[in-house]
């Protein structure tokens, strides 16, 4: 079987799907490992590390993709520069690995399978402890709940942490992050070691420990009907419960310096959770770091990879945060696609075990034989709307 790693066409995408660590284990397998000249280069990999893992460098991207068995990127196929679509690079019958977030990038679903290519999304591998390994969302999370609280540092015009100087006390600043799952758990443990004062939200009230774990303090509301989504995602709250927690979060959002929001349902969808009421009662000078940007935002003002000031609050909505950190970001994500190709590689045989009753298989297949396979996707291509 060969693998094709193509350069990422996106624009400002720095990561790369495979690094040379991983495409040398591959190797070992007996995996024949193509990589698109450049291919790592602003994630600070080399062509020559490549070649040093036993990958075979191409110049041609048309030459490379054509002759792939499986092709593996960090994103959706999509159009390129002169006009061709990465899909129609791809010969029929080949199989993609990404993070296509389908529902996002239905015309890509569309494309797919009209090539029938059998793509797998890593987005929507089941949360299960088999599957941990693979998880992209939660590795690429981790990076963003790290660096929103950076982004939210540099633009507070205070310190996070107490100073005790000869020239008087400075109390440390107050961090509300909204959303306990990968990312806000980063989120809060970054902004506790950086010193602030941290507390945090979540609707799942399970997750109460878990914040407190890595140092902040939980507020919250008792809901009237559960919000746990299955797979260690939130659901969507009832009508009752939006309006009690829109309550608590206005006045909390009050008292703070800071608010990073992190709150996605299912992974994908960004609720609005900050409206204009609540950035008008929040202090002058604070911040809201909405990492929740890259799902339509949780902030209501918010302007999509940009920074808008309304009333003295800065609202930072940064789209494709693990790019700004694309050396762990690729080596992450290199590691989480090289778990899941070894759990399916048949060493003896030396092909790619599509074993349909497996259910990571079965839960992250997209596209398959020419035909939309997925759920969520299906319902949304019926619809005609993308989310």
């Amino acid at each position: 079987m060969k693998i094709a790693v193509p350069k990422e066409i996106r624009v400002q995408e720095n990561r790369v799907a495979l690094d040379p660590e991983s495409c040398k284990k591959l190797v070992q397998a007996g995996i024949e490992i193509t990589v698109e000249a450049g291919a790592g280069a602003r994630a600070y990999f080399p062509d020559e590390a490549y070649q040093a893992a036993g990958a075979t460098l191409i110049q041609d991207v048309v030459a490379l993709m054509a002759d792939a068995d499986f092709v593996v990127k960090v994103n959706a196929l999509e159009s390129r520069p002169d006009g061709t679509h990465e899909a129609d690079l791809m010969k029929p019958g080949a199989m993609l690995l990404a993070s296509i977030f389908p529902t996002r990038n239905l015309d890509s679903v569309r494309k797919m399978a009209a090539r029938t290519i059998t793509a797998f999304s890593t987005d929507c591998i089941p949360r299960t402890t088999r599957a941990q390994a693979m998880d992209t969302l939660s590795s690429q999370a981790n990076l963003v709940g790290y660096k929103g609280v950076l982004l939210g540092a540099m633009e507070l015009p205070k310190y996070y942490p107490m100073f005790m100087t000869a020239a008087g006390t400075t109390l440390p600043a107050k961090v509300f992050v909204i959303g306990a799952g990968v990312a806000g758990l980063q989120a809060i443990a970054t902004a506790k070691r950086l010193g602030a004062s941290v507390s945090a939200t979540d609707v799942r009230p399970e997750v109460k420990e878990q914040i407190e774990s890595v140092g902040g303090k939980y507020v919250g509301i008792e809901l009237l009907s559960s919000a746990q989504g299955g797979g260690g995602y939130a659901a969507e709250l009832s009508a009752d419960d939006k309006a009690r927690q829109a309550k608590m979060l206005a006045d909390h959002c009050a008292t703070v310096d800071v608010v990073i929001t992190t709150a996605l349902i299912g992974g994908v969808m960004a609720p609005k959770l900050i409206d204009q009421g609540i950035v008008s009662s929040m202090k002058p000078g604070s911040v809201i770091v909405d990492l929740g940007a890259d799902g339509g935002g949780n902030c209501t003002l918010s302007k999509l990879g940009g920074t808008v000031e309304i009333n003295g609050v800065k609202i930072i909505a940064p789209l494709n945060i693990p790019s700004t950190v694309p050396f762990h970001a690729s080596m992450l994500f290199s590691r989480n696609l090289l778990n899941f190709l070894t759990a399916f590689w048949d060493k003896e045989e030396k092909r790619f075990n599509l074993d349909w009753n497996d259910d990571i298989l079965k839960g992250c297949t997209v596209t398959h034989d020419g035909k939309v396979v997925h759920g969520p996707t299906l319902k949304a291509l019926q619809a005609g709307t993308e989310k």
